[in-house]
């Protein structure tokens, strides 16, 4: 189907009418579509195993469900809010995304870029940039923007994953602790919940998240296939809720749901939310791509779709706010409950989704029971078992970059944000390419005589003539290179410039190409330029690159010619 699409886009559209033209744009638009619906193949997986999906999607909903809540608190909206997302978002995703094991919600990240947002444009606001950034997400996943992901450096997605990881492990310590924090920062909120604990120090809490977290990780590593967390959930609740153990109000969930209605928005104001929707719309499709990655790179042979992936995600954000929802995007500490708890196919998260709605409808005082400690221990568990150490042992090991890289990005998504930090390691990691890149522009200079030649032209073209054979890009990262090595040369009366291995240019390449010929030809040496091809033709001539040559007939398309000219010069 895929190579139906593919074999379509290429057709010539020269020499055909306008109509046969619209034909084929037509057809080549339903067929990207058809390639973004759900197949056939995506559900077989869900026959496989099918008990230890529903176990996984019920554990991740234990884990989504106080997450979900806060998230949409935090965003102004509303708990009601934050668990319709979860909901919605969370089944439609799951059936129409390009990953078998995401799960997808409310985040952390996304509520960042939703609270000026609110602050500016009200609940109504909210709900249109969901929509908006919707429709922007299915563009992307129509354009095929989804494989720009595939250019990640792997250092930009380890550091990106341990940042991740080092939030959510900071985003719990007030629930661990029982104590609340103070911060726009979760960094320092979490020093101001450590803070406050020193000065009135509770045990229960924290003992409860370590022993709830200590136990997943023996049970992840004795007994991966039990619904380790789950039960231990079970079991704190049932501890906490009978007095067994004493745990401060913070530490437990609120029990109503108000949920929100869905107000109206004047249609002149819709022009102030498109680049709000567009900033919206790019961070869930990078959270989401990323999180699909760093799904696949903790399970054994899953790969996504990452165009699906994005069509998903914007129906899944078109979904969301028509009941009230506020933007979703993957969630990448629920993925991972997910993956760890044995999930195997988009069952999980469907499970995920129903389990929270049956919540919601009969349990809504059994879920005020929940210890936070406990949920904040089954999230530390999951951010241990998110981190490779080997992987990233590996990568600080590999090279200085690499490992600058990695750092760079972890350190920024826990300072700054999600986007900032993969725009840092971008630029490190971009910074790090062209450093190596320039390295492997090599200037040569072997011998310009060939063996049929004889010993006195040998003679006469070695103590006159030198060829330089560039090899490898010359742009603006090695192009000064160049140019301190051709013109370093001395005592010659030609200089051949062998140009046929240069395999990329640009404007600063050519323009310091032009100016070493300047320099030469200014101290009376003569410049042969040879093996121009023909795509660099043209920004020589643009840049004036020839006319500092001393005769136009200084160019010539091989070297040999280029050498019998040059000892004709001797010559003379």
């Amino acid at each position: 189907m895929s190579n139906l699409g593919s074999k379509t886009n290429e057709e010539p559209l020269g020499g055909l009418s306008s109509e046969a033209r619209l034909k084929i744009v037509i057809t080549n638009f339903f067929l990207r579509i058809r390639d973004l619906l759900p197949q056939k193949s995506d559900y077989t997986a869900m026959r496989r195993n099918p008990r230890r999906d529903v176990i996984a999607g019920v554990t991740v909903g234990f884990v989504a469900l106080p997450l979900a809540l806060a998230f949409g608190i935090s965003s102004g909206m509303g708990a009601g809010a934050g668990i319709v997302t979860a909901i919605v978002a969370g089944v439609v995703a799951a059936i129409f995304g390009g990953s078998n094991l995401q799960v997808s919600g409310p985040t952390g990240a996304m509520t960042v870029v939703l609270i000026p947002i609110f602050a500016k444009f009200g609940a109504a606001g909210v709900l249109v940039v969901a929509l908006m950034a919707g429709v922007f997400l299915i563009i992307l996943a129509i354009s095929r923007a989804g494989r720009a992901m595939a250019y990640l450096p792997l250092p930009v997605v380890e550091g990106f994953t341990l940042g991740i990881a080092v939030i959510i492990a900071l985003q719990q310590v007030p629930s661990a602790l029982g104590t609340p924090g103070e911060g726009e920062k979760v960094y320092r909120i979490a020093a101001s919940a450590f803070n406050s604990w020193l000065s009135d120090p509770q045990w229960p809490a924290i003992l409860l998240a370590l022993v709830v977290a200590a136990l997943i990780l023996i049970g992840a590593r004795y007994r991966p296939g039990m619904p380790v967390a789950l039960v231990c959930v079970i079991v704190a609740t049932f501890l906490t809720s009978t007095g067994g153990i004493a745990i401060k109000v913070i530490g437990n969930l609120p029990a109503g749901l108000p949920f929100p209605s869905i107000p109206s928005i004047p249609v002149h104001e819709y022009s102030s939310l498109i680049f709000p929707a567009i900033a919206v719309a790019m961070l869930a499709a990078l959270e989401s791509l990323l999180s699909a990655t760093v799904a696949d790179a903790m399970s054994e042979g899953e790969r996504h779709n990452a165009n699906r992936e994005l069509f998903g995600q914007g129906l899944a954000n078109l979904a969301a706010p028509l009941f009230g929802g506020v933007p979703a995007t993957a969630a990448i500490a629920r993925t991972a409950v997910n993956v760890r708890s044995g999930a195997q196919s988009r069952l999980a998260a469907i499970t995920q989704s129903i389990f929270l709605f049956i919540v919601i409808l009969i349990a809504s005082h059994w879920v005020g029971m929940i210890p936070m400690a406990a949920l904040a221990g089954v999230l530390l568990a999951t951010t241990v078992q998110m981190v490779k150490v080997s992987s990233l042992v590996a990568i600080l090991r590999a090279t200085r970059g690499d490992a600058a890289i990695l750092i760079t990005t972890a350190l920024a998504t826990v300072i700054f944000d999600l986007v900032t930090a993969v725009m840092m390691g971008m630029v490190v990691a971009g910074i790090y390419a062209l450093n190596q890149v320039s390295k492997s522009a090599n200037v040569d200079r072997p011998s310009v005589l060939s063996p049929e030649q004889s010993s006195t032209q040998q003679q006469l073209l070695g103590e006159h003539v030198v060829a330089f054979r560039l090899d490898g890009p010359l742009f603006f990262g090695a192009a000064h290179k160049f140019l301190l090595e051709v013109t370093e040369i001395s005592e010659v009366r030609v200089v051949i410039l062998r140009l046929s291995r240069v395999h990329s240019l640009d404007a600063t390449g050519a323009s310091v190409l032009g100016d070493t010929i300047k320099a030469l030809e200014h101290r009376g040496v003569t410049v042969i330029l040879s093996g121009i091809k023909d795509a660099h033709h043209n920004i020589f001539k643009v840049l004036g690159v020839y006319q500092h040559l001393a005769h136009e007939n200084h160019i010539f398309a091989t070297t040999p010619e280029a050498i019998e000219h040059a000892h004709q010069h001797v010559k003379r």
